[in-house]
């Protein structure tokens, strides 16, 4: 039952047949609720496409609230949507079932201020050093606070840095362990000003080590080399029973059997992700 607290004309407020009535950041919604069918390819897409973006996002709260906060000011989004629709539309590869980040497009914060020149990074013994020009200007502040963002796609073990050094010392140490240090790493940086009312758009510093693969992929490519071991046993089978009846399909429980799981592996295997390359 749905409550009309605003009178006859106002929005109201719970449940109506199949329809939801809920106010969101001030604004009144209506979604549609009910049983939902078969999903289609495109559905299944649009589902890995947000879980995809919100394993990405998990590790960034912090750095997602203040690099997006301002463009949220004023808004009904908050800062997390803006981020999730940026990254869902932009930062995303491939094709389903293999959809992935493409970390050279992420934005971990977007703003006004200038980017700053001179970025680098450089791997060192038990670390990471990055480095800029620390000059000052009308617009880049010499006491803006430096924020870097390190992702670690294989571990999984993401790390944000919001007030890690400030622009006037011109460079920052992120201390790593040598396993950490040696895998995978996409790093990011921005500049914020001292009392948060700019801040720069991210930087991708570059990939470090080459791509690997995290624990979610390993499983699926050896479930997917699982799946693609049974069927070639399968199809190795029901091509022979085919050709030892001369290409008419047998009559027998057996084969009939056979065939079902053959056609179930096949399908499997045209949607299960880990396909190699």
């Amino acid at each position: 039952m749905a409550i009309a607290s605003n009178g006859p004309h106002g929005h109201l407020n719970g449940k109506v047949g199949n329809l939801v009535f809920y106010m969101l950041n001030g604004q009144p919604v209506v979604r549609l609720i009910g049983r939902k069918g078969k999903p289609s390819t495109l559905q299944l897409a649009n589902y890995q496409e947000m879980a995809v973006t919100t394993k990405l996002l998990s590790g960034m709260g912090g750095f997602i609230k203040l690099g997006y906060g301002l463009q949220a000011r004023g808004t009904v989004h908050n800062a997390h949507n803006l981020a999730t629709s940026y990254h869902k539309k932009q930062a995303l590869t491939g094709e389903y079932p293999n959809i992935r980040i493409d970390y050279s497009k992420v934005k971990v914060s977007q703003g006004h201020m200038p980017e700053t020149a001179d970025l680098k990074i450089e791997k060192l013994a038990g670390g990471l050093e990055i480095t800029w020009d620390p000059t000052p200007t009308t617009d880049l502040q010499h006491n803006d606070s430096v924020m870097v963002m390190i992702c670690c796609p294989e571990s999984g073990k993401d790390r944000e840095y919001l007030n890690i050094a400030r622009r006037s010392e011109g460079k920052c140490f992120i201390p790593m362990y040598e396993e950490a240090l040696n895998q995978q790493i996409e790093p990011y940086i921005s500049f914020i000003s001292a009392d948060g009312e700019k801040v720069s758009d991210s930087v991708y510093l570059g990939n470090l080590n080459g791509t690997g693969k995290n624990a979610s992929e390993k499983q699926e490519e050896e479930k997917y080399q699982r799946v693609k071991t049974r069927f070639d046993q399968l199809e190795s089978n029901y091509s022979a029973q085919l050709k030892a009846n001369y290409g008419e399909i047998p009559k027998n429980k057996a084969f009939k059997t056979l065939e079902k799981e053959y056609k179930v592996l096949k399908k499997q295997l045209e949607h299960l992700p880990g396909k190699p390359g």
